[in-house]
Protein backbone atom coordinates (compact mmCIF):
# COMPACT_ATOMS: atom_id res chain seq x y z
CA UNK A 1 0.00 0.00 0.00
CA UNK A 2 1.50 3.49 -1.20
CA UNK A 3 1.67 5.73 2.26
CA UNK A 4 -0.29 8.77 2.61
CA UNK A 5 1.36 11.52 1.00
CA UNK A 6 3.41 9.64 -1.25
CA UNK A 7 0.99 10.66 -4.19
CA UNK A 8 2.52 13.21 -6.81
CA UNK A 9 0.50 16.68 -6.13
CA UNK A 10 0.40 16.48 -9.92
CA UNK A 11 -2.55 14.51 -10.49
CA UNK A 12 -3.98 15.26 -6.92
CA UNK A 13 -7.01 17.24 -6.91
CA UNK A 14 -7.11 19.09 -2.90
CA UNK A 15 -10.40 20.40 -0.87
CA UNK A 16 -11.79 22.21 -4.38
CA UNK A 17 -14.42 24.43 -2.74
CA UNK A 18 -16.53 24.06 -6.50
CA UNK A 19 -19.04 21.34 -5.54
CA UNK A 20 -16.18 19.28 -6.18
CA UNK A 21 -17.50 15.08 -6.83
CA UNK A 22 -20.75 15.51 -7.32
CA UNK A 23 -22.91 12.39 -7.15
CA UNK A 24 -19.75 10.76 -5.31
CA UNK A 25 -18.15 9.60 -9.09
CA UNK A 26 -14.49 10.36 -8.48
CA UNK A 27 -12.31 8.67 -6.11
CA UNK A 28 -12.09 9.94 -2.78
CA UNK A 29 -9.67 9.38 -0.01
CA UNK A 30 -9.37 9.86 3.43
CA UNK A 31 -6.66 9.30 5.68
CA UNK A 32 -7.13 7.02 8.63
CA UNK A 33 -3.86 6.29 9.93
CA UNK A 34 -3.43 9.30 12.90
CA UNK A 35 -7.16 8.06 14.00
CA UNK A 36 -6.28 3.96 13.57
CA UNK A 37 -2.95 4.64 15.95
CA UNK A 38 -5.08 6.72 18.71
CA UNK A 39 -8.14 3.87 18.16
CA UNK A 40 -5.73 0.62 18.64
CA UNK A 41 -3.94 2.29 21.46
CA UNK A 42 -6.88 2.63 23.43
CA UNK A 43 -8.65 -0.24 22.77
CA UNK A 44 -5.30 -2.51 23.54
CA UNK A 45 -3.16 -0.48 25.80
CA UNK A 46 -3.80 -1.51 29.43
CA UNK A 47 -6.44 -4.20 28.07
CA UNK A 48 -7.44 -6.70 30.75
CA UNK A 49 -8.09 -10.40 30.33
CA UNK A 50 -10.04 -12.19 32.70
CA UNK A 51 -11.75 -15.57 33.35
CA UNK A 52 -11.86 -18.30 35.44
CA UNK A 53 -9.92 -16.67 38.57
CA UNK A 54 -7.21 -15.69 35.33
CA UNK A 55 -6.51 -12.52 34.76
CA UNK A 56 -3.28 -10.92 32.27
CA UNK A 57 -3.13 -7.47 31.12
CA UNK A 58 -1.82 -5.27 28.13
CA UNK A 59 1.34 -3.59 29.49
CA UNK A 60 2.14 -2.30 26.44
CA UNK A 61 2.27 -1.44 22.40
CA UNK A 62 5.64 -2.36 21.59
CA UNK A 63 5.08 -2.38 18.10
CA UNK A 64 2.30 -0.98 16.35
CA UNK A 65 3.03 -0.43 12.25
CA UNK A 66 0.89 0.24 9.48
CA UNK A 67 -1.48 2.57 7.92
CA UNK A 68 -5.33 2.71 7.14
CA UNK A 69 -7.23 4.91 4.22
CA UNK A 70 -10.95 5.28 3.85
CA UNK A 71 -12.15 5.59 0.35
CA UNK A 72 -15.16 6.38 -1.23
CA UNK A 73 -15.89 5.14 -5.66
CA UNK A 74 -18.92 5.97 -6.98
CA UNK A 75 -20.93 6.09 -3.65
CA UNK A 76 -19.14 2.95 -2.37
CA UNK A 77 -16.97 2.89 0.59
CA UNK A 78 -13.66 1.25 0.67
CA UNK A 79 -11.81 0.28 3.36
CA UNK A 80 -8.04 -0.33 3.55
CA UNK A 81 -5.62 -0.99 6.57
CA UNK A 82 -2.97 -2.82 7.41
CA UNK A 83 -0.93 -3.24 11.19
CA UNK A 84 1.83 -5.20 12.39
CA UNK A 85 1.12 -4.68 16.12
CA UNK A 86 3.46 -6.51 18.78
CA UNK A 87 1.53 -6.73 21.94
CA UNK A 88 3.67 -7.39 25.65
CA UNK A 89 1.37 -8.82 28.91
CA UNK A 90 1.59 -10.15 31.94
CA UNK A 91 0.06 -12.66 34.24
CA UNK A 92 0.62 -13.87 37.55
CA UNK A 93 -0.25 -17.96 38.97
CA UNK A 94 0.40 -19.10 41.95
CA UNK A 95 1.75 -15.69 43.22
CA UNK A 96 4.53 -16.08 40.71
CA UNK A 97 4.57 -13.27 37.78
CA UNK A 98 4.46 -14.56 33.68
CA UNK A 99 5.19 -11.99 30.58
CA UNK A 100 5.22 -12.54 27.48
CA UNK A 101 4.17 -11.25 23.96
CA UNK A 102 1.00 -11.51 21.20
CA UNK A 103 2.32 -10.79 17.92
CA UNK A 104 -0.04 -9.82 14.94
CA UNK A 105 1.59 -9.84 12.23
CA UNK A 106 -1.31 -8.73 9.57
CA UNK A 107 -4.25 -7.04 10.23
CA UNK A 108 -6.08 -6.08 7.50
CA UNK A 109 -8.77 -6.46 5.04
CA UNK A 110 -8.19 -9.31 3.49
CA UNK A 111 -9.17 -11.25 6.02
CA UNK A 112 -11.67 -11.81 8.50
CA UNK A 113 -11.13 -10.63 12.07
CA UNK A 114 -12.23 -14.28 12.93
CA UNK A 115 -9.01 -15.26 10.93
CA UNK A 116 -6.42 -12.86 11.80
CA UNK A 117 -3.36 -14.64 13.27
CA UNK A 118 -2.44 -13.98 16.79
CA UNK A 119 1.12 -15.55 18.21
CA UNK A 120 1.16 -15.90 21.63
CA UNK A 121 4.94 -16.61 23.52
CA UNK A 122 6.83 -16.28 26.54
CA UNK A 123 9.43 -14.76 28.15
CA UNK A 124 10.45 -17.72 30.00
CA UNK A 125 9.17 -21.21 30.15
CA UNK A 126 8.27 -22.62 33.71
CA UNK A 127 5.08 -24.38 34.88
CA UNK A 128 3.07 -21.49 35.96
CA UNK A 129 3.95 -19.67 32.54
CA UNK A 130 2.63 -22.45 30.41
CA UNK A 131 0.03 -21.95 32.61
CA UNK A 132 -0.45 -18.39 31.62
CA UNK A 133 0.33 -19.93 27.85
CA UNK A 134 -2.40 -21.94 27.79
CA UNK A 135 -5.08 -19.13 28.62
CA UNK A 136 -4.08 -16.63 26.58
CA UNK A 137 -4.33 -18.68 23.76
CA UNK A 138 -7.19 -20.25 24.23
CA UNK A 139 -9.01 -17.11 25.89
CA UNK A 140 -6.72 -14.36 25.40
CA UNK A 141 -6.65 -14.51 21.97
CA UNK A 142 -10.80 -14.12 21.40
CA UNK A 143 -11.15 -10.99 23.59
CA UNK A 144 -8.07 -9.76 21.44
CA UNK A 145 -9.82 -10.42 18.28
CA UNK A 146 -13.02 -8.81 19.77
CA UNK A 147 -11.11 -5.38 20.54
CA UNK A 148 -9.74 -5.66 16.78
CA UNK A 149 -13.76 -5.87 15.50
CA UNK A 150 -14.39 -2.86 17.30
CA UNK A 151 -11.49 -1.42 15.70
CA UNK A 152 -12.73 -2.33 12.10
CA UNK A 153 -16.12 -1.58 12.97
CA UNK A 154 -15.60 1.89 14.31
CA UNK A 155 -13.04 2.91 11.64
CA UNK A 156 -16.10 2.38 9.13
CA UNK A 157 -18.34 3.87 11.04
CA UNK A 158 -16.37 7.64 11.71
CA UNK A 159 -15.23 7.68 8.23
CA UNK A 160 -18.38 6.94 6.44
CA UNK A 161 -19.55 10.55 8.06
CA UNK A 162 -17.64 12.36 5.49
CA UNK A 163 -17.08 10.31 2.76
CA UNK A 164 -20.32 9.66 1.29
CA UNK A 165 -21.56 13.23 -0.21
CA UNK A 166 -25.07 14.66 -0.82
CA UNK A 167 -25.87 14.75 -4.39
CA UNK A 168 -27.53 16.78 -6.96
CA UNK A 169 -31.04 17.87 -6.41
CA UNK A 170 -30.35 16.01 -3.09
CA UNK A 171 -31.26 18.69 0.16
CA UNK A 172 -34.51 20.75 -0.63
CA UNK A 173 -35.01 20.03 -4.63
CA UNK A 174 -31.59 22.03 -4.94
CA UNK A 175 -27.86 21.35 -5.59
CA UNK A 176 -25.63 20.87 -2.35
CA UNK A 177 -22.44 21.66 -2.29
CA UNK A 178 -20.54 19.39 0.00
CA UNK A 179 -18.79 20.62 3.27
CA UNK A 180 -14.69 20.34 3.38
CA UNK A 181 -13.93 17.88 4.97
CA UNK A 182 -10.08 17.38 6.96
CA UNK A 183 -7.11 16.04 4.54
CA UNK A 184 -9.66 14.87 2.35
CA UNK A 185 -8.07 14.22 -1.21
CA UNK A 186 -10.12 13.74 -4.20
CA UNK A 187 -8.60 11.84 -7.65
CA UNK A 188 -10.01 13.57 -10.65
CA UNK A 189 -11.16 11.62 -13.52
CA UNK A 190 -9.88 11.56 -17.22
CA UNK A 191 -6.25 11.09 -17.88
CA UNK A 192 -3.32 13.31 -17.15
CA UNK A 193 -1.20 13.91 -19.95
CA UNK A 194 1.88 15.35 -17.76
CA UNK A 195 4.80 13.73 -18.02
CA UNK A 196 5.55 11.85 -14.65
CA UNK A 197 9.53 11.74 -14.39
CA UNK A 198 10.04 7.85 -14.08
CA UNK A 199 12.91 6.03 -15.16
CA UNK A 200 12.15 3.54 -18.12
CA UNK A 201 13.80 1.03 -19.70
CA UNK A 202 15.30 2.50 -22.86
CA UNK A 203 15.60 0.05 -25.44
CA UNK A 204 13.36 -1.51 -28.41
CA UNK A 205 9.58 -1.78 -27.22
CA UNK A 206 9.47 -3.87 -30.12
CA UNK A 207 8.20 -7.69 -28.63
CA UNK A 208 9.55 -9.13 -32.04
CA UNK A 209 12.85 -8.53 -31.38
CA UNK A 210 15.16 -10.23 -28.84
CA UNK A 211 18.09 -8.48 -26.96
CA UNK A 212 21.20 -9.11 -29.44
CA UNK A 213 23.51 -11.63 -28.30
CA UNK A 214 20.83 -13.03 -26.15
CA UNK A 215 18.84 -16.15 -26.54
CA UNK A 216 16.12 -16.67 -24.73
CA UNK A 217 13.79 -20.07 -23.87
CA UNK A 218 9.96 -18.16 -23.92
CA UNK A 219 7.02 -19.63 -23.14
CA UNK A 220 3.15 -18.04 -23.72
CA UNK A 221 0.74 -17.88 -20.47
CA UNK A 222 -2.97 -17.98 -21.06
CA UNK A 223 -5.20 -16.44 -17.70
CA UNK A 224 -9.22 -16.61 -17.81
CA UNK A 225 -10.56 -14.56 -14.73
CA UNK A 226 -13.95 -13.60 -14.07
CA UNK A 227 -15.20 -10.31 -12.36
CA UNK A 228 -18.91 -9.30 -10.71
CA UNK A 229 -19.10 -6.71 -12.54
CA UNK A 230 -19.70 -4.89 -16.13
CA UNK A 231 -16.75 -4.73 -19.15
CA UNK A 232 -16.90 -0.93 -18.92
CA UNK A 233 -16.56 -0.87 -15.13
CA UNK A 234 -13.41 -3.31 -15.37
CA UNK A 235 -12.32 -1.74 -18.61
CA UNK A 236 -12.29 1.57 -16.47
CA UNK A 237 -10.31 -0.28 -14.07
CA UNK A 238 -7.42 -0.85 -16.07
CA UNK A 239 -7.11 2.13 -18.10
CA UNK A 240 -8.56 5.27 -15.84
CA UNK A 241 -5.34 6.80 -14.25
CA UNK A 242 -6.76 7.27 -10.95
CA UNK A 243 -8.36 3.65 -10.99
CA UNK A 244 -4.55 1.71 -11.74
CA UNK A 245 -3.60 4.21 -8.93
CA UNK A 246 -5.95 2.68 -6.86
CA UNK A 247 -5.25 -0.77 -6.85
CA UNK A 248 -1.34 -0.70 -7.84
CA UNK A 249 -1.26 1.33 -4.79
CA UNK A 250 1.08 3.86 -6.09
CA UNK A 251 1.60 6.93 -8.52
CA UNK A 252 1.38 5.52 -12.01
CA UNK A 253 2.90 7.24 -15.35
CA UNK A 254 -0.22 6.04 -17.58
CA UNK A 255 -0.73 7.70 -21.42
CA UNK A 256 -3.82 5.75 -22.72
CA UNK A 257 -3.54 6.38 -26.08
CA UNK A 258 -1.74 4.12 -29.03
CA UNK A 259 2.01 4.37 -28.56
CA UNK A 260 1.69 5.76 -25.11
CA UNK A 261 3.95 4.94 -22.20
CA UNK A 262 2.97 2.96 -18.49
CA UNK A 263 4.85 2.47 -15.82
CA UNK A 264 3.37 1.01 -12.87
CA UNK A 265 4.88 -0.29 -9.18
CA UNK A 266 7.55 1.99 -9.31
CA UNK A 267 8.65 1.27 -12.69
CA UNK A 268 8.99 -2.84 -12.18
CA UNK A 269 6.46 -2.54 -14.98
CA UNK A 270 6.69 -0.80 -18.00
CA UNK A 271 5.43 -0.85 -21.78
CA UNK A 272 3.15 0.95 -24.25
CA UNK A 273 -0.10 0.50 -25.79
CA UNK A 274 -0.33 -0.51 -28.90
CA UNK A 275 -4.30 -1.24 -29.21
CA UNK A 276 -7.25 0.02 -27.30
CA UNK A 277 -10.76 -0.72 -28.29
CA UNK A 278 -12.89 0.81 -25.41
CA UNK A 279 -14.33 -1.80 -23.23
CA UNK A 280 -13.48 -5.08 -25.42
CA UNK A 281 -9.89 -5.00 -26.08
CA UNK A 282 -6.27 -3.64 -24.77
CA UNK A 283 -3.41 -4.92 -26.19
CA UNK A 284 0.39 -3.84 -24.83
CA UNK A 285 4.19 -4.57 -24.76
CA UNK A 286 5.13 -5.49 -21.34
CA UNK A 287 8.14 -5.95 -19.81
CA UNK A 288 9.84 -6.28 -15.96
CA UNK A 289 12.20 -4.44 -15.10
CA UNK A 290 14.92 -6.93 -14.71
CA UNK A 291 14.48 -8.81 -17.98
CA UNK A 292 17.27 -8.57 -20.47
CA UNK A 293 17.32 -5.11 -21.83
CA UNK A 294 15.17 -4.83 -24.83
CA UNK A 295 13.20 -7.53 -24.50
CA UNK A 296 9.28 -7.05 -23.84
CA UNK A 297 6.60 -9.56 -24.09
CA UNK A 298 2.82 -9.07 -25.99
CA UNK A 299 -0.35 -8.68 -23.96
CA UNK A 300 -4.24 -9.32 -25.31
CA UNK A 301 -6.65 -8.62 -22.79
CA UNK A 302 -10.35 -9.45 -24.36
CA UNK A 303 -13.42 -8.84 -21.59
CA UNK A 304 -16.58 -10.31 -22.66
CA UNK A 305 -19.78 -9.09 -20.55
CA UNK A 306 -21.92 -11.57 -19.67
CA UNK A 307 -25.61 -11.76 -17.82
CA UNK A 308 -24.06 -11.52 -14.55
CA UNK A 309 -20.13 -11.40 -14.66
CA UNK A 310 -17.47 -10.02 -17.10
CA UNK A 311 -14.92 -12.77 -18.34
CA UNK A 312 -11.56 -11.69 -18.60
CA UNK A 313 -9.37 -13.52 -20.99
CA UNK A 314 -5.52 -12.75 -21.25
CA UNK A 315 -2.48 -14.03 -23.21
CA UNK A 316 0.87 -13.02 -22.77
CA UNK A 317 3.33 -14.62 -25.21
CA UNK A 318 7.86 -14.21 -25.29
CA UNK A 319 7.40 -14.48 -21.22
CA UNK A 320 11.33 -15.56 -20.50
CA UNK A 321 10.84 -19.27 -19.39
CA UNK A 322 13.05 -18.12 -15.88
CA UNK A 323 10.37 -15.77 -15.01
CA UNK A 324 7.06 -17.45 -15.76
CA UNK A 325 5.91 -18.94 -12.27
CA UNK A 326 6.74 -15.17 -10.77
CA UNK A 327 4.79 -13.51 -13.52
CA UNK A 328 1.74 -15.87 -13.23
CA UNK A 329 1.51 -15.06 -9.71
CA UNK A 330 2.31 -11.54 -9.84
CA UNK A 331 -0.59 -11.01 -12.64
CA UNK A 332 -3.25 -12.99 -10.10
CA UNK A 333 -1.89 -11.19 -6.85
CA UNK A 334 -1.07 -7.51 -8.21
CA UNK A 335 -3.59 -6.79 -11.00
CA UNK A 336 -6.27 -9.46 -10.39
CA UNK A 337 -6.86 -10.17 -6.40
CA UNK A 338 -5.72 -6.06 -6.15
CA UNK A 339 -8.72 -5.29 -8.64
CA UNK A 340 -11.35 -7.03 -6.68
CA UNK A 341 -10.30 -5.80 -3.48
CA UNK A 342 -9.89 -2.29 -4.35
CA UNK A 343 -13.36 -1.78 -6.34
CA UNK A 344 -15.59 -4.44 -4.89
CA UNK A 345 -15.98 -6.94 -7.74
CA UNK A 346 -15.85 -9.99 -6.26
CA UNK A 347 -14.19 -13.69 -6.98
CA UNK A 348 -16.96 -15.51 -9.12
CA UNK A 349 -17.31 -19.03 -7.20
CA UNK A 350 -16.52 -21.06 -10.52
Amino acid sequence: MAKWGEGDPRWIVEERPDATNVNNWHWTEKNATPWSKDKLKSLLDGFVISEAGLECTITKIDKLDGEATANNRKGKLIFFYEWNIVLLWKGRFNDEEVTGKVTIPNLSEENDVNEVELTVTLDSSNPASEKMKLFMYNVGREKLRNQLGTYIRELKADFAKGLILPKKDEVNGTESVPQKNDKETVFASGFNKKKIDLETVTSTNDPTKKAAGVKLDLKTLKMTEKFQCRSNELFDALTREDMVTAFTRGHVKHELFKGGDFVYFGGNVSGKFEEIVPNKKIVQTWRYKEWPSGHYSSVTMELEEEEDHTILKVIQSMIPAAEFDRTAQNWKRYYWDSIRTAFGFGSFLY
